[in-house]
């Protein structure tokens, strides 16, 4: 296990009735905030009413950015800059998934400067300072209400990038598992892959040779996340499924998990980003499509590690490490048909011409996350993976 420090400044409020608390934790940091949420869903479920009565409740001043669409905008989040600035709000609320609490994040960022707030995401900017930040959660997956991440689409040029900063944690989030009852079936499905695939992020990308606590944990959540999301699709209305569910996805990435790993990479988020930037497709598609490909190709070098995941998630182990391997990566695939996720590019209606751009858009993400060893070459070859629809690329 490699040296590590573990900080979450990220207080999580969680439970039933719990987002009546929102206004009380938000007046800590100022009267006058910008409510920043989606579309119309959180209206129809009664959410957005529950965070509008407890903000009055205490006397805030509410200026309101709406509409925040999935795969969340740079352009959106530059309109509610200037609105953070013009009304000179002191903190910020988002209320919904982690395209709401993203687009937050990097509001909270760019009101407090005077150059524009993508400079921070290619690199050129250094976040100093930012709103406070707090958040109830409507959507699991994406684990943004507990980390310092954030990811925006640049639609002008087509590139999704992420970044991340220790000030960007939201200082409170609520978790009110009660508040996902009313999501789609497939959102519930997209973000169970965006979570697993935080866990498999690190599972895969460490280097470190012994760190049996961590990959217990990871591979707990992975179960858990796998087991809660069929139980929550075979009843909507069970709370404690959708409880398992939601404070699983939550830990997959609030920086336990990369505890001690030393090193860790985003490859599959890094070959995904372009796909859902320039074709608008759902994150969680577009994932399910890339990590087996990855897996697949992942487990021509490097089989060992791929064999112990499945022999613990699937109870796989029979046959050569390379054999456990590949079937391993069969049963996540069968498990995401399982679910109607996508299985090849084409099912994304995403053709073999686009493998160039989508590798070069690719690689200027790789390059600003120093990941130097993802050229163009291997992340075509990697979507190549993806055109195939049989198991583990074959």
């Amino acid at each position: 296990m490699d040296n590590f420090v573990f900080h979450n400044p990220t207080k999580i409020i969680f439970g039933r009735d719990t987002i009546a608390k929102i206004g009380t934790e938000t007046a800590a940091f100022g009267r006058k905030v910008l409510l920043v949420s989606g579309r119309s869903s959180c209206k129809k479920n009664g959410t957005y009413q529950q965070v509008a009565t407890s903000l009055d409740a205490v006397g805030l001043e509410v200026i309101e950015h709406a509409g925040v669409c999935p795969n969340p905008t740079l352009s959106q989040v530059r309109q509610g800059i200037i609105l953070a600035k013009t009304n000179k709000v002191e903190a910020i609320v988002a209320l919904g998934g982690g395209s709401v609490i993203d687009s937050a994040k990097a509001i909270c960022a760019g009101a407090l400067v005077e150059h524009d707030v993508w400079k921070f995401f290619i690199g050129k900017k250094s976040i100093t300072d930012t709103l406070p930040l707090t958040c109830v959660l409507t959507l699991a997956g994406s684990g943004s209400e507990m980390n310092g991440g954030m990811v925006l689409t640049n639609e002008d040029k087509g590139l999704k990038f992420g970044f991340g900063n220790r000030l960007l944690h939201p200082r409170t989030s609520i978790l009110d598992p009660g508040a996902t009852v009313t999501v789609p079936r497939e959102q519930t499905i997209y973000g169970a892959v965006d979570a697993i695939s935080h866990v498999l992020e690190l599972y895969f990308t460490t280097r470190e040779p012994q760190t049996p606590v961590q990959d217990r944990i990871m591979e707990g959540l992975v179960l858990t996340i796998m087991e809660s999301c069929e139980r929550v699709l075979d009843d909507e209305t069970d709370y404690q499924a959708r409880a398992d569910f939601m404070w699983a996805a939550t830990l997959a990435l609030n920086g336990l998990t990369a505890a001690g790993l030393g090193k860790v990479g985003f490859p599959m988020h890094l070959i995904e980003h372009p796909l859902s930037a320039l074709y608008d497709i759902p994150h969680g598609a577009g994932l399910a499509v890339v990590i087996p490909a990855w897996l697949s190709w992942r487990a021509r070098d490097d089989p060992d590690r791929l064999a112990r995941f499945a022999e613990r998630i699937f109870n796989i182990t029979g046959g050569s490490g390379h054999d456990r391997a590949r079937a391993g990566i069969n049963r996540l695939k069968n498990w995401f048909k399982q679910l109607d996720l996508p299985a090849s590019l084409d099912e994304l209606q995403v053709q073999d011409a686009a493998i160039p751009e989508l590798a070069d858009k690719a690689r200027a993400q790789a390059r600003i996350w120093r990941m130097h060893d993802y050229s163009e070459e291997r992340i075509a070859k990697i979507l190549v993976l993806c055109l195939k629809k049989g198991p583990s690329g074959s």
